[in-house]
């Protein structure tokens, strides 16, 4: 999965013979898109795999219609166009190997469990090895926040996949983790999260341990508009999904709806006096893919290229400098930098993480 922060900046008073202070960041939202590759984030869509062999595609005019473009510029905005059209022109992006800025995992098994731990918790922890159900021995950042004053009961996680609870280890910390097919459980439910409840009752599960993207984008809505967390994460995962079931047509088709989800979020947020003005959003991913016909489709130690990830963000306090050149980046720096962005030190807690990205907040706003 992939994971991106995004914080956009709001006007802020004039004050005369001084540049304009960083506005004030109070909430962040934190999204990946598991497995999502750096190749099409940069470049858009991969004409080399939009076929029946390598792709898996069912309808390659119509996909070839939707996605292809002649120029890597047009292809890339086509394909995310709130990315490209939005979080480029006023946050950061790192990872562009064009660029010389590669963004890399260190935790060296390249799947989705030690990810997201690094991500979370700031390095990569050679003990966790494995996808299976065991509770993080590591404190995350989303824990950090939610034990300090500012933020208790206030941080929640809505994630596509159901070892999130084990990642987060939210029966210890008791913070709220909605994962998979498990019924939304808020007191008393509204008629929206009724409706999603019984929609997901309907469908079929087509992977046991992760629900379709749309049922948690909408569960994340309904959560932001009754409770209004001030951290809130969310985990998509058919990006990878679809990877690993050779349909690159699906693939691209879930990126898109990821970005028009974020668009859309981004939209409302703007609308909230909670969150106008004063938001960041990180988006990045947990892991690659191989870079060929062959191994696109695949991800883990002995996968090479599948190191190599994406980072963007954006918001108040955030300068606005595009995709960065001349700067490398690890998926180690996401958790510093998460709490950075609302005005926190995670390594007073965890000596271990790595330091924020660097050349992103000029002056955190504490709390």
């Amino acid at each position: 999965m992939c994971l991106l922060v995004l914080v956009l900046p709001g006007p802020t008073p004039a004050s005369r013979g001084q540049a304009d202070p960083p506005t004030r960041c109070e909430n962040v939202i934190v999204v990946t898109l598991d497995g999502f590759r750096w190749q099409e984030f940069f470049t858009g869509a991969d004409e080399s795999l939009m076929d029946g062999k390598a792709g898996g595609v069912r309808d390659v005019a119509g996909l070839k219609r939707r996605y292809w473009r002649a120029k890597t510029e047009e292809r890339r905005a086509t394909l995310l166009p709130f990315f490209w059209q939005t979080v480029a022109r006023q946050g950061q992006i790192f990872g562009d190997p064009a660029r010389k800025a590669a963004a890399r995992l260190t935790n060296g098994f390249k799947f989705s469990y030690p990810g997201y731990s690094e991500i979370f918790c700031g390095f990569g922890d050679k003990r966790i090895d494995s996808n299976a159900k065991k509770l993080n021995p590591n404190l995350s950042v989303l824990e950090f926040l939610n034990g300090k004053e500012a933020f208790k009961g206030r941080v929640a996680a809505f994630c596509t996949w159901d070892v999130f609870p084990y990642i987060l280890r939210s029966s210890s910390n008791g913070m709220l983790v909605q994962s998979a097919w498990t019924p939304l459980a808020d007191k008393p439910l509204s008629e929206r999260q009724r409706r999603i409840n019984d929609t997901m009752a309907n469908l079929p599960r087509y992977w046991p341990d992760n629900v379709y993207d749309v049922i948690t984008m909408d569960a994340t809505r309904e959560h932001l508009r009754r409770h209004k967390p001030r951290v809130l994460y969310v985990g998509l995962g058919e990006t990878d999904e679809w990877g690993h079931g050779r349909r690159y047509d699906l693939y691209l088709d879930a990126a898109h709806n990821a970005d028009r989800f974020l668009g859309e979020l981004w939209q409302a947020l703007q609308q909230m006096p909670e969150y106008k003005d004063k938001t960041a959003l990180l988006v990045t991913t947990d892991h690659g893919r191989g870079p060929t016909r062959v191994d696109w489709t695949d991800h883990g130690a002995k996968v090479p290229g599948a190191e190599f990830i994406w980072i963007a963000v954006m918001g108040p306090n955030v300068s606005a400098k595009g995709v960065r050149e001349n700067v490398e980046a690890t998926q180690s720096q996401v958790a510093a930098t998460i709490a950075s962005l609302v005005g926190e030190d995670f390594s007073t807690a965890s000596p271990k993480a790595a330091p924020p990205l660097p050349g992103l907040v000029a002056k955190p706003a504490r709390e």
